[in-house]
């Protein structure tokens, strides 16, 4: 799209009463939307405009002349007063037109112009073109026969800023007298003037719309710096017509007196105090009678008595409402509270192109911010993943996404983000004419911090040890117990997230607490000052050890995805565990955590992580004089080693294992020392002969202790064994043993893997249709699990069930896809099969239909792989 630059025209439509309209004409809506959306885009395009985005019944258009812009603006306007509505049910458009120098990121523009445009068009009334005196002075003389311009006076528009001259573009023929504009100026109010753009929440701002309209007593509640006073005035100017007698804003950061409220109160409304009437009985009388909103500012330093206040000020009168901004609910009958979310963030696993980043409103207000400051400031392929990086390192909060924005005249993106994980303090001040604990982030967080008492900051300090949240269990454990922390555990946690310190995260079928970690960098510098630091660390390891133990014999069955979702849940708790212990040189714990742990590695395709977690706990210095630890450890490593395809690697830590279980007495580690060590030589064919003697030991120990697992486990390495040897006929028997006790025990992982060497050894015999049932029913259980290994490696037999059906596409997307998705998850052992079975690889390709085919399957999601492979036949279209 070749959009205009420098000084351009912004024009913004909506249909008036969409909503009720909709409700009203039922089916009719959708056919006289389409007439609307038809009118209006031929009058922009016949006009030289620029149709930006339509949202519902809104168009956004940019013209490259204002003349141009009014004349788009008059041409809609007539087409829609002279079409045949049926019924006589009329759209009726409201317009705004406004002339700046927004600059263009992408295909966005950006800034106050932009903002300005959509505010003077939502203060027109339907049928009615409102232009600025920035684009009256374009167009003034200009204009074409039977339009002219009707001065409208200075109005304060919605979002807060300075008074804005506006106009009327009168259209001969068409409706001239208007109701007076839906601005700040029909409705008494002293909201402060916003000296920049309200960025996103339009989500927010409805809602709060809503709850007001339903209660008296509407609270919103976050931490600081999360934006509650400018959404809270951004609710008010928009509730405004609902309140007439007035709109107030009442700052009370500087009261500390409950008592004093109400004599903060008096002063916005101008209420004389005289004589021995109270300050409390001038407001209740001044209001008694009044339909009125007042917005209050900053209220949770007088809680709890200030809760009273508030309760007066509401019996006042029925007509009464408030807003409060608070970081800790008040705990009145009737309160409605909205807790203010951060800023949408996208996901840094999968960042979306530039135009889709670009939507996401921390983004969004980091560029705008940043624009301000840097004017030349563009957003590239380079420095996107570093802006979207710095907004989730400050958690999304607007006062440190403008704070970060602000450094922008001093580093890059990627340098300044680069600084942040390092520590916040690199996001300096904000400016000088703000409150000082809105001047800098940890301001902000003092402000909540010093509110709380010494039982509170303690628990807070504590808590700061979780990264990414903890469900309840784990919190009780590492933060208890409650004689230290002066009562239960979980009152005080709630307090805390009263407070906004902590985030309750409903989503989970036990309850679950998260620190932002803006607040979290705080607290633990708190936790370090205390000199509890060390024990509370300590604490938090043996939890996440109990938990890693606990979960590891749920990890097959059929709780698997639960136990695995679980671990993925507190991923970042297991890492800083694992990081204390080895800081520490705690072998024995880090060992025993990784022993139990590594299953989640494996599974979820975190093997390069697994690796170098192993190696450096296995470094730790006095590591071996815990020999059953060690011994985990080592089949830990040894696991990942053979997942990855490094079958010496594997090899040699088997067989370290399996030294120090043949020196102990634990016949049941033995065995599965034994049974471990016996498949790197056989997956690589370096000795198959080895392999049989280890299986053949390890199988009578597991009938001997009764072992259903055990044994089932060798069955299916003896029918591997076999298919290894080209003996499929006897591989047969002993995989469908496996199966069968896979099947009875629950066992899903090693169901999956049993089904997958017999789906080979079906295609060995020419059994296609058997091979696809069993390629099915395993791609299902780990697609189930999310067993990430699982299903990259069985995409590659879904690849070859696919060529052996005769669809060479699908075929090749799948094997394309089988080997994107095992590189991206380290899953190296398929490579290692691979070389020994007849599959397709990229040195097989050959011809352009061979070539689309790969390239098609290089960027297929695993979901869309998943389904490609289970529906059978590649659907080319659907790629």
């Amino acid at each position: 799209m070749n959009l205009p630059r420098g000084t351009v025209t912004f024009l913004f439509t909506d249909i008036e009463n969409s909503t009720r309209l909709m409700q009203e004409m039922g089916d009719r809506y959708p056919a006289a939307q389409t007439a609307h959306h038809e009118m209006l885009r031929a009058a922009f395009k016949s006009n030289e405009g620029h149709e930006l985005r339509t949202e519902g019944d809104s168009f956004f258009c940019v013209f490259a002349r204002a003349i141009d812009a009014c004349a788009a603006a008059a041409a809609a306007q007539r087409s829609l007063a002279a079409y045949a509505w049926e019924n006589g049910q009329a759209l009726r458009v409201r317009m705004g037109l406004h002339t700046g120098e927004a600059p263009l990121v992408g295909n966005e523009y950006i800034g106050l112009d932009v903002h300005q445009a959509a505010r003077i068009a939502g203060a027109a009334h339907g049928g009615q073109v409102v232009i600025s005196d920035t684009t009256r002075g374009l167009v003034d003389g200009k204009l074409k026969p039977g339009l002219q311009i009707r001065d409208l006076g200075a109005h304060r528009l919605k979002d807060l800023a300075l008074p804005e001259h506006l106009y009327q573009l009168v259209i001969e023929g068409l409706q001239e007298t208007f109701p007076a504009l839906r601005t700040l100026d029909a409705t008494q109010n002293n909201l402060p003037t916003q000296m920049t753009s309200f960025v996103g929440r339009a989500a927010e701002v409805a809602e709060g719309k809503r709850l007001l309209q339903n209660t008296r007593l509407l609270t919103l509640t976050g931490p600081g710096g999360i934006g509650k006073t400018r959404l809270s005035l951004q609710i008010a100017a928009e509730s405004a017509q609902q309140f007439p007698a007035g709109v107030y804003f009442v700052p009370l950061s500087a009261v500390r007196d409950p008592e004093l409220v109400a004599s903060a109160v008096a002063q916005v409304l101008g209420i004389p105090i005289s004589g021995a009437r109270t300050p409390i009985e001038g407001v209740v009388e001044h209001l008694h009678d009044k339909t009125i909103l007042l917005v209050l500012d900053n209220f949770e330093q007088l809680l709890p008595d200030g809760a009273a206040a508030a309760k007066q000020l509401l019996q006042s009168g029925p007509g009464v409402k408030l807003l409060v901004s608070s970081r800790s609910v008040l705990h009145v009958y009737g309160e409605q509270e909205s807790a203010v979310e951060p800023l949408g963030l996208p996901d840094q696993k999968a960042l979306p192109g530039l135009d889709a980043l670009r939507q996401y409103e921390a983004v969004k207000l980091f560029i705008e911010r940043a624009v301000a400051v840097k004017p030349d400031f563009a957003v590239t392929n380079e420095n996107a993943p570093a802006i979207a990086g710095i907004c989730e390192r400050v958690d999304g909060l607007p006062l440190a996404i403008e704070l970060a924005a602000a450094r922008i005249k001093l580093f890059s993106p990627q340098a300044l983000l680069s600084r942040l994980e390092t520590s916040l303090n690199a996001l300096g001040s904000g400016a000088r004419d703000l409150p000082g604990r809105q001047q800098t982030l940890r301001g902000a967080i003092d402000w909540s911090y010093e509110m709380l008492d010494e039982n509170q900051k303690r628990l807070l300090n504590r808590f700061s040890v979780f990264a990414r949240g903890a469900h309840i269990e784990q919190a009780e454990l590492v933060c208890g117990p409650a004689g230290e922390v002066g009562g239960d555990v979980l009152s005080g946690l709630d307090d805390l997230a009263d407070h906004s310190l902590l985030r309750r995260q409903p989503d989970f079928a036990e309850p679950r607490l998260l620190m932002l970690q803006t607040i979290r960098e705080y607290a633990s510098e708190r936790l370090e000052e205390s000199g509890e630091s060390e024990e509370i660390r300590d604490r938090h390891a043996d939890a996440f050890c109990s938990l890693a133990t606990t979960a590891a014999p749920n990890l097959f069955g059929e709780d698997q995805k639960m136990w695995l979702d679980r671990l993925e849940l507190d991923h970042d708790n297991f890492r800083a565990a694992l990081d204390w212990c080895v800081s520490q040189e705690d072998a024995d714990r880090a060992m025993r955590l990784a022993g139990s742990f590594w299953r989640f590695w494996q599974m979820r395709g975190h093997l390069h992580e697994g690796t170098a977690r192993l190696t450096s706990i296995l470094a730790i210095p006095g590591g071996d004089r815990n020999r059953d630890a060690r011994a985990r450890a080592l089949e830990a490593a040894g696991g990942i080693a053979y997942w990855q395809g490094d079958m010496p690697a594997a090899q040699a830590f088997y067989d370290e294992c399996l030294d120090l279980r043949r020196g102990g007495d634990d016949r049941r580690e033995l065995a599965n020392a034994i049974y471990n060590a016996s498949f790197p030589n056989m997956v690589d064919r370096k000795d198959l002969n080895v392999s049989q003697v280890l299986l053949e030991e390890a199988l009578p120990v597991y009938r001997e202790l009764a072992d259903d697992a055990g044994i089932s486990q060798c069955q299916w390495a003896i029918g591997n064994l076999l298919y290894f040897k080209a003996k499929y006929g006897d591989a047969i028997p002993a995989l469908d043993e496996a199966i069968e006790l896979f099947r009875k025990a629950g066992n899903h992982f090693g169901l999956g893997w049993a089904l997958h060497t017999r789906a080979l050894c079906a295609l060995r015999t020419d059994d296609v249709s058997g091979a696809r049932n069993y390629m099915t029913e395993a791609l299902g259980l780990f697609s189930e699990a999310g067993d990430l290994s699982g299903i990259a490696l069985m995409l590659d037999d879904a690849s070859e069930v696919a060529m052996m059906e005769g669809d060479r596409p699908g075929a090749i997307q799948l094997a394309s896809a089988a080997s994107a998705h095992q590189a991206t998850v380290g899953a190296g052992l398929g490579s290692v099969l691979n070389l020994e079975e007849p599959r397709s690889r990229r040195e097989d390709v050959a011809g352009e239909d061979d070539e689309r085919a790969w390239n098609q399957g290089q960027v297929m999601t695993i979901e869309q792989a998943v389904a490609l492979a289970l529906g059978g036949r590649a659907k080319e279209e659907k790629i």
